[in-house]
């Protein structure tokens, strides 16, 4: 298992294997992040809530539950505005 930390500790995630492939889960504190992707990345909010600006795409704000994909290659940024938890699953 593979622990990392983003952004001076408030993004951490661990690596794990599912049955849906490579993944992380991790947790945000409150801020304003910028991420990039190597491969497409599909990201499901598992508490709390995240405000996404997807590349070419206005804000939108995703609940707990809720699922957004990530192109391979591309940045995107992340208003997170109360502590939030993760699932990321990448192709």
């Amino acid at each position: 298992m593979k622990h990392s930390t983003y952004f001076e500790g408030k993004v951490q995630s661990l690596a794990l294997n599912t049955n849906k492939g490579k993944a992380t889960v991790g947790v945000m504190e409150p801020g304003k992040y910028t991420f990039n992707t190597s491969t497409e990345e599909t990201m499901k909010v598992v508490s709390g809530s995240m405000n996404v600006k997807l590349p070419g795409k206005e804000w939108k704000n995703f609940l707990e539950g809720e699922t957004f994909v990530v192109p391979a290659g591309k940045a995107f940024d992340l208003d997170v505005a109360i502590d939030a938890a993760y699932i990321c699953y990448y192709k």
